[in-house]
């Protein structure tokens, strides 16, 4: 078996036929989907019954007690048999020609991660947003060359392709939100060559019935990642590319993280999780002029930015949080 692609189910019954109906239809024959019901109280389990069914051959049905998204990934890691391995979000769907591609880069290039570009899309297909995840760089991606990677990434897991053995002794942290923020850097660290293709195969459904989620102080759990990849990084064939990992600290730790603190309602856990902040700051000699002068993929990364975006990040700096609070 070439490729498992892991496919966590949780209440998407919705969703989930057009999900396994792109996985069905890939190019690829020599596959396996991994489908694991992790305690939905929906109608999914019906869906994937029915699949099993009709895809034997394709599909490999599990059910479990509900134990997050960390959770099932790990059981479906523990159960591929692929020499490589691939995350598809239930309620999102691919191209038909992904996995035929990325493999094929894998093997052509001795790549243990593959990634590809991302599209959001609505629930009637239209094209919403086009996330281009590694601008200007060539389809072989030698990290000792281009190590900047490594702080200009997106670490979503979902439009990557893994060599298994990368999981050899590492799975996904349960228990915590931004799972994937903790471990794909860490995968990263034990490559020497990434590749990528410029097609955007994965398409990321932006649903108008999900629930708004609520954000707390579980945002924290971003500053705990940061520090997770920081003491593999301190063991890494990387350890001495200071500056890189300045900036993936100023871009996860501080950006990322602004940006989940911007939707936090409440005013006590707001002015907690900027007081984390700003210790993680000081531990780290980060300067406020160090994250206004943060380039990503060659531009001022603040100057990217919309402008909404924009001025939240220089008010903030600015030490303007009260008036960020009644904005908000």
């Amino acid at each position: 078996m070439k490729v498992s692609i892991i496919v966590p189910v949780y209440n998407v019954e919705n969703y989930l036929a057009k999900c396994l109906d792109s996985l069905i239809s890939q190019t690829l024959q020599d596959i396996e989907i991994l489908v694991i019901n992790d305690g939905s109280k929906d109608r999914s389990e019906l869906v994937i019954e029915d699949y099993a069914r009709r895809f034997p051959e394709k599909i490999k049905a599990f059910t479990k007690e509900n134990g997050g998204l960390s959770d099932a990934r790990n059981f479906g890691i523990e159960r591929a048999c692929g020499e490589y391995i691939g995350f598809v979000d239930s309620d999102d769907y691919v191209m038909k020609t992904m996995f035929e591609e990325m493999l094929q880069l894998a093997e052509k290039h001795q790549a243990k991660m593959i990634i590809c570009n991302i599209q959001k899309v609505d629930q009637d297909g239209k094209i919403t947003q086009k996330l281009t995840q590694i601008p200007n760089m060539p389809e072989k991606i030698e990290l000792e060359d281009h190590f900047s990677v490594f702080s200009d990434l997106s670490y979503f897991a979902c439009n990557k392709l893994f060599k298994k053995e990368l999981f050899g002794q590492k799975r996904f942290k349960k228990g915590v939100h931004f799972e994937d923020i903790q471990l794909i850097p860490q995968l990263l660290l034990e490559c020497k060559t990434l590749a990528q293709t410029q097609s955007f195969h994965y398409q990321y459904l932006e649903r108008t019935d999900s629930i708004t989620k609520t954000h707390t102080e579980k945002g924290l759990d971003i500053l705990k990642a940061v520090k997770d990849v920081e003491q593999v990084f301190e063991k890494s064939g990387y350890s001495y590319k200071r500056k890189e990992l300045k900036n993936f600290q100023i871009f996860e730790g501080i950006y990322s993280f602004l940006a989940y603190l911007a939707f936090v309602k409440d005013n006590k856990a707001f002015y907690k999780m900027d007081a984390e902040l700003a210790v993680f700051m000081k531990e780290r000699k980060i300067k406020i002029r160090d994250i206004l002068n943060y380039n990503r993929f060659g531009k001022n990364y603040l100057l990217s930015l919309p402008l909404k975006k924009k001025i939240f990040y220089l008010l903030f700096f600015a030490g303007q949080k009260k008036l960020i609070r009644k904005l908000l």
